[in-house]
């Protein structure tokens, strides 16, 4: 539909050559005469712009623009002015318009003036609509889990969320620190913030000082510009810092300084900006222990673990697995532009017995490769076990033992061969009594 814009001007010549001109231009256009019609349009149809003479004799721009705020407040306003009243449309401008045009104006001055507004109201909605979107995503009730385990840290995470103390979280790779750490920015006073991630382990200690606190100009080899750091761009938010055990002991100090003192100084710089942000931090190590190590500050800890929340393993919520895998089909389902029936008992049954080194993560790669690959509606015990011996051993912090891995793959044929062990055996190249000697069923 073409951008609909309302023009309102108590000079009806005025009135008729701006619709004209928005017409052309293919904008819908409704013209009006006077304040008190306008407000009443607004009142019963909504509009893209509003575009409104200053001075009128009945009811002026100024009350237009308020009932346009009150009424449509998604609505941009534009006003047009005599020169002589720039100074009260600059003054309108503070109190929310968008836009003036100063009379005498050319009409292609208008169209750009519209068009301008039209674009940034659509890309406010846009943003307005993609922060909803991210808001539902990171809502509590998108934290799945209906274990035991997980009980204790939903209502944790729904109580640190309204409040603005440090909260630690701690918990293996892969057991969703980041997706909590979401969660309390978008469920508390802070939403409307930014959300900034950082992985300290990422970023060379050379340079995550200047990642942090930003830089001046020439402050080290390579220091062509000032830079914000991300402590800047959290203002107002929240500043993840994902595993804070890699950083080291001086900017351990650093850190400690500015959430003692609530501000950074630049690298390079010298004067000293305040903070308002609120930090989240993640580990998957054991600080009390690199405490002790004395690789870790005593002083730091305890400003970063005001709040501690443990996130459970996957072995330790095995309930939740097929509460996730489903949820991770449907994700990949819709990606994929296809329709799954679900998943065969005994391939739940077998994601339930797995160690899970890598977590809910490892969990989430395993149903997007099955659902990936297999040719059909349903998935099998044979595609969610495909190759998952080297999807365990890849980044993980156990390996199998070489009789776990002996028995998968034994699992893995069998599950090829449909259960069919003289199948199977061929395919191993044993006999079949050397297979049912070699394989040891989970139930045993």
């Amino acid at each position: 539909m073409s951008p609909h814009v309302l023009v309102v001007d108590d000079e009806s010549a005025m009135v008729r050559m701006v619709q004209r001109h928005l017409e052309g231009e293919g904008f819908q256009v409704t013209p009006l005469s006077t304040g008190p019609d306008a407000i009443a349009a607004l009142a019963r149809e909504e509009y893209d712009v509003i575009l409104t003479d200053l001075v009128m004799s009945d009811v002026d721009g100024l009350t237009v623009l308020r009932e346009a705020q009150r009424l449509q407040p998604a609505a941009r306003v534009i006003l047009m002015t005599a020169f002589t009243s720039v100074e009260t449309a600059i003054a309108a401008m503070r109190l929310g318009a968008y836009d003036y045009l100063s009379k005498p104006f050319k009409m292609g001055e208008v169209t750009i003036a519209v068009r301008r507004a039209v674009e940034d109201r659509r890309l406010r909605e846009e943003n307005r609509r993609l922060r909803d979107e991210v808001g539902r995503r990171y809502a509590f009730t998108n934290l799945l889990g209906r274990s035991p385990a997980m009980q204790p840290v939903f209502e944790l995470i729904a109580a640190v969320a309204t409040s603005e103390s440090a909260v630690l979280l701690v918990g293996e790779s892969g057991t969703g620190k980041e997706l909590a750490a979401r969660a309390i920015h978008w469920n508390g006073a802070r939403r409307a913030g930014p959300f900034v991630a950082v992985n300290c382990a990422a970023i060379p200690d050379t340079l995550l000082e200047s990642e942090l606190f930003g830089h001046e100009k020439g402050a080290f080899t390579g220091a062509q510009r000032k830079r914000r750091g991300l402590f800047a761009e959290a203002a107002g938010g929240t500043l993840f810092l994902d595993e804070i055990a890699d950083m080291s002991l001086a900017l351990q100090a650093k850190l400690l300084r500015a959430l003692q003192d609530k501000t950074i100084r630049p690298v390079g710089g010298n004067e000293e900006v305040r903070l308002d942000v609120r930090v989240v931090s993640a580990t998957n190590r054991d600080l009390p222990s690199l405490v002790r190590e004395s690789v870790f500050r005593e002083d730091l800890y305890y400003r970063l673990a005001v709040i501690p929340i443990r996130l459970p393993t996957l072995r330790e919520r095995v309930e939740d697995i097929p509460l996730l895998a489903h949820h991770f089909l449907e994700r990949t389902a819709a990606t994929l532009g296809r329709r799954f029936d679900g998943f065969a008992e005994d391939a739940l049954a077998w994601l339930g017995k797995q160690p899970w080194p890598g977590n809910v993560r490892q969990l989430e790669n395993v149903i997007e490769r099955a659902a990936t690959l297999t040719k059909g509606p349903l998935i099998t015990r044979a595609d969610v076990s495909t190759d998952f011996v080297s999807v365990m051993g890849t980044g993980t912090p156990r390996r199998p033992t070489l009789q776990e891995v002996e028995q998968q793959y034994i699992e893995q044929v069998l599950a090829e061969a449909k259960g069919d062990k003289n199948a199977a055996a061929r395919i191993l190249g044993v006999s079949v009594r050397t297979l049912q000697r070699m394989f040891r069923s989970p139930e045993t």
